[in-house]
């Protein structure tokens, strides 16, 4: 019994040797990692909620532009932008909104919004749709010169083909017919052969004394973004 003893009392002291030396940065790794799990627990649980309660308000936006109950629009959409302005249902209720708020005559609020998502939203597509639009509601101000300074804003190849043509609108509206005509030239190289948007673009440019242009390779990803469904975040419209 006394060797057993022994052996166990050395085990005990090795033990004890061995946590003295190594048992506070043990505990400290075992502490991080259950702090870092309940971080990410915590985070997702976070973000789901943030979601949850965007959709939710994104949903009073919406059903206010199908003409229900559109007084709440305006303060579904102020909690949005004030405290969840990072989702992407934020961005996407400012484009409903503004559509709502064009449609009712108030001009400068519908650009108000589409500012709004072209400083804030988390969507790159949507940030391009807003400026679109944005310049859109310029130029029926006859605001040529801002219109202008909007659509130079850095766009995705995606768009190019768009912003081209509207480009083009404004430069005519100005009485700029070279340069309209320059643009309209970009923008039937960049639109998809395939879409029937690009025979409206050629009709302006025979309009400015123009040529017909071959559409350049990669314009089909101009082409899908043209023919996407209407509505918040797709094709933007001949009017915001």
């Amino acid at each position: 019994m006394a060797v057993y003893d022994l052996e166990e009392q050395e085990t005990i002291d090795d033990l004890k040797a061995w946590w003295t030396r190594w048992g506070m940065l043990v505990a400290g790794i075992v502490i991080a990692v259950a702090v870092a799990v309940v971080a990410i627990q915590g985070w997702r649980w976070w973000k789901s909620s943030q979601a949850e309660a965007a959709g939710a308000l994104y949903s009073a936006v919406a059903a206010a532009s199908r003409g229900e109950d559109p007084g709440k629009a305006k303060e579904a959409m102020a909690t949005l932008a004030d405290k969840y302005a990072g989702t992407g249902y934020a961005g996407r209720a400012a484009l409903l909104r503004a559509k709502q708020l064009w449609n009712e005559g108030d001009k400068a609020g519908a650009k108000a919004q589409f500012t709004w998502v072209v400083d804030h939203a988390s969507d790159d597509d949507l940030k391009q749709i807003a400026r679109y639009r944005l310049a859109e509601a310029l130029l029926d101000e006859k605001n040529y010169d801002e219109a202008l300074k909007v659509l130079d804003a850095k766009h995705s190849d995606a768009y190019a083909g768009l912003y081209a043509d509207l480009r083009g609108d404004a430069l005519a509206a100005a009485g700029r017919r070279e340069d309209a005509r320059a643009a309209y030239q970009v923008a039937l190289a960049k639109i998809d052969a395939k879409t029937a948007y690009r025979q409206f673009v050629q009709v302006k440019l025979d309009s400015m004394g123009g040529t017909t242009v071959v559409p350049a390779k990669g314009a089909d990803a101009f082409g899908k973004a043209l023919s996407a469904p209407p509505g918040a975040t797709q094709q933007p419209a001949a009017k915001p």
